[in-house]
């Protein structure tokens, strides 16, 4: 069993950064795809990255340009950094975890979330 657990959240204002940290612990595979999530109140989950296992990089049109994905494999962990931060970045972020090379869009792992949060 995989955990992951989140953090990084917070409350900035537009314009501000953050970074998020999912830091993976437990049983490893060998090859993992690791993906964002976030999810507002009343909105549907919605993917923001994803990152396969040989680093190769996808964003939501939405946040082209502003955030970043990336992971350190030797600490097991995955990383979100937002700039340029919106209103409608608020959201509780999710990180999500499928142990296989390229990412098919399911996830059998998820964190328990951080939430962010935009004002304006």
């Amino acid at each position: 069993q995989v955990q992951l657990e989140e953090s990084g959240g917070g409350s900035v204002q537009t314009g501000g950064s953050l970074r998020l940290s999912c830091t993976a612990s437990g049983y490893m595979y060998s090859k993992y795809c690791m993906a964002w999530f976030r999810q507002a109140p009343g909105k549907e989950r919605e993917g923001v990255a994803h990152i396969d296992d040989e680093g190769t990089t996808t964003y939501a049109d939405s946040v082209k340009g502003r955030f970043t994905i990336s992971k350190d494999n030797a600490k097991n962990t995955l990383y979100l950094q937002m700039n340029s931060l919106r209103p409608e970045d608020t959201a509780m972020y999710y990180c999500a975890a499928d142990p296989a090379p390229l990412c098919y869009g399911e996830y059998n792992y998820w964190g328990q979330g951080t939430q962010v949060t935009v004002s304006s």
